[in-house]
C-alpha cells in the first residue's frame, strides 16, 4: 500500500502541470455551467472528461491511501491487545484474506491495472491516435528510438477563441486555453519523425523512408529543435504507440468488466432473491426463463443483438449484462431457499415485518458472500468475451483502442511484428489470472471452515 501510495504522489508530482490544468478547467466549467450553458456547449469537448476523471481519481486515492495508513499505523496498539472473539465477522474476514498473499499480490496488480486505466491522459507517453509520418513510425519494434523535429507551427486545434468582454467571455477563453494545453499535453508545437537530418545552410534536410525534403531553419523551434522519442512496447502499422493504446485500451476493457458484473450480478440478486423468497408461480415463471437462456448460447444470442442493433459500446455492456446473470440468480435463490425457514426469518415475519424488509435487511446481505465470490470470478470472463468480440470486430471499433481490437490489427503480422498482438494479449492473460485468484482468495476468506484451516 506505501508503495502505491508513493508512485500516485510521483504521477502527481510528475504531471503537476497537466493537475493543476484539469482542476481548474473543471472549476471553471462548472462554473460556466450555473452561469452561461450555451458558452460551455459551445467550447466543451468530451476528450476533456478523462482528464478530470483522471484528476479526480488521483486525489482520492491518495487522500484514502493516506487515511488507510494512518489508520494502521495508529491502530497498531489497539489491535494487539483485541481478542479474537471481540472481532466482528467482516474484520475476521479481512484478518484471513490478509493472509492469502497470493491473493494481496493478485489485488495489488488489480488495484495497478485499474489506477493505470484511470490515469491513462497523464501516463500514456502519446496520444493513442497519433498516424503522424507512419513512414518513419510504421511497424518499430519495442525500445525503438526515432528523432524528431519540433516545428514553430503549432498543433492545430479547432476550439476558437471567444469575441467580447466580461467575466463569462475571460472565464470561456481561459477555458479554451487551458483546453489546448491538455489536448496537447503541455507539447504546443507540432512534431515530424525524420529517419535522419543534418544542416544545409540555412535549411534542414532530412529523410523519411525514401523522401528526402528540406525544411527552412526559420521554422524550427530554435536550435534544440531535434528530439528523440523513445516507443517502449515498438508501434503498429500506422506508427501509432503500443504503449499508449494498450494504457487506454484498459480503460475499455476493465470498465466494460466492471460495469457489466455490476449490472448482472444486481439484477441475478434482485431476481434469484425474489424467486426464492416469494415462490410458488414467481418462482416457476423466473426459473423457467432462467432455464431457457441459460440453454440458448450466450454467444449466438451476443452476436445477434449486436448484428441487429449495431455495436456500440453501449450496447455490448447492456447484451453481456442481461446474459450473464443467470448463474448468479441460481446461486442467490439456492442460499434464499435454505435461509428463509431460518429463525430469525420466521422471527421476523412473526413481528409483522414486511416482505421488502425482510428481503433487504435480513435475506440479501446474508447471501452476499456467493455474490461476491462470483462477481470477482466473472469479471474475468467478461474482459474475455469483449475482447473476442473486439477480435472479432463486432465489439469497440477503430480507432478507439481496446486491448481485443489492437489484437485483431496485429494478427496478421504475427510473425513479423509480433509485438502489436503479444503486449495487449499479456496484459489480458495477467487481469484475467489476478481476478480468478482474488476470487479464490475471497471465497477462501468468507468460507468459516478454510479460516480455520489457515
Amino acid at each position: 500500500m506505501a508503495l502505491s501510495l508513493a508512485a500516485l504522489l510521483s504521477v502527481l508530482f510528475i504531471q503537476w502541470d497537466l493537475f493543476v490544468l484539469s482542476i481548474r478547467t473543471f472549476l471553471f466549467a462548472a462554473a460556466l455551467l450555473m452561469t452561461a450553458p450555451e458558452t460551455l456547449q459551445q467550447i466543451f469537448t468530451s476528450e476533456i472528461t478523462q482528464f478530470w476523471v483522471a484528476a479526480l481519481y488521483l486525489l482520492i486515492a491518495i487522500v484514502i491511501l493516506c487515511a488507510i495508513l494512518f489508520k494502521r499505523l495508529s491502530g497498531k496498539a489497539a489491535e494487539s491487545t483485541s481478542k479474537k472473539n471481540e472481532l466482528s465477522l467482516g474484520k475476521i474476514s479481512l484478518r484471513a484474506f490478509m493472509r492469502q498473499k497470493i491473493a494481496l499480490i493478485a489485488s495489488a496488480i488489480i488495484f495497478i491495472l485499474y489506477s493505470v486505466a484511470f490515469l491513462a491522459p497523464y501516463i500514456a507517453p502519446f496520444s493513442p491516435y497519433d498516424q503522424q509520418d507512419f513512414l518513419v513510425t510504421a511497424y518499430q519494434p519495442p525500445l525503438s528510438r526515432i528523432d524528431a523535429l519540433v516545428l514553430k507551427q503549432p498543433k492545430t486545434l479547432e476550439i476558437p477563441m471567444q469575441k467580447g468582454e466580461g467575466s463569462v467571455i475571460w472565464m470561456a477563453n481561459t477555458l479554451i486555453s487551458d483546453f489546448r494545453k491538455l489536448k496537447t499535453r503541455n507539447e504546443p508545437h507540432a512534431i515530424r519523425f525524420v529517419n535522419s537530418v543534418h544542416e544545409e545552410a540555412r535549411n534542414a534536410v532530412y529523410r523519411q523512408g525514401m523522401r528526402t525534403k528540406t525544411i527552412p531553419l526559420a521554422e524550427l523551434a530554435g536550435p534544440q529543435y531535434k528530439v528523440t522519442r523513445t516507443f517502449l512496447l515498438g508501434t503498429d502499422q500506422y506508427g501509432r504507440d503500443i504503449l499508449s493504446r494498450v494504457i487506454y485500451g484498459s480503460r475499455i476493457s476493465l470498465s466494460i468488466g466492471f460495469l457489466v458484473v455490476l449490472i448482472s450480478v444486481s439484477l441475478g440478486t434482485v431476481i434469484g432473491v425474489s424467486s426464492g423468497y416469494f415462490g410458488g408461480w414467481v418462482d416457476a415463471v423466473m426459473m423457467r426463463i432462467v432455464d431457457v437462456l441459460i440453454a440458448f448460447p450466450a454467444l449466438f444470442l451476443i452476436l445477434i443483438i449486436i448484428a441487429t442493433f449495431g455495436n456500440s459500446i453501449y450496447l455490448i455492456v447492456i447484451t453481456l449484462s442481461f446474459t450473464g446473470w443467470m448463474g448468479v440468480a441460481r446461486i442467490v435463490r439456492s442460499q434464499v431457499l435454505s435461509l428463509k425457514e431460518q429463525e430469525f426469518i420466521l422471527a421476523a415475519r412473526s413481528l409483522g415485518l414486511s416482505d421488502m424488509r425482510i428481503i433487504f435487511r435480513h435475506l440479501a446481505p446474508n447471501t452476499l458472500t456467493p455474490v461476491i465470490i462470483a462477481a470477482t470470478l466473472r469479471i474475468g470472463s467478461i474482459i474475455l468475451t469483449e475482447a473476442g468480440l473486439s477480435f472479432l470486430g463486432l465489439g469497440v471499433q477503430p480507432p478507439v483502442p481496446s486491448w481485443g481490437n489492437i489484437i485483431n490489427e496485429g494478427r496478421d503480422s504475427l510473425l513479423n511484428h509480433w509485438w502489436i498482438s503479444t503486449f495487449p494479449g499479456i496484459a489480458i492473460l495477467t487481469t484475467v489470472v489476478c481476478f480468478n485468484l482474488l476470487g479464490d482468495g475471497v471465497r477462501d476468506a468468507l468460507d468459516p471452515r478454510m479460516r480455520g484451516q489457515s
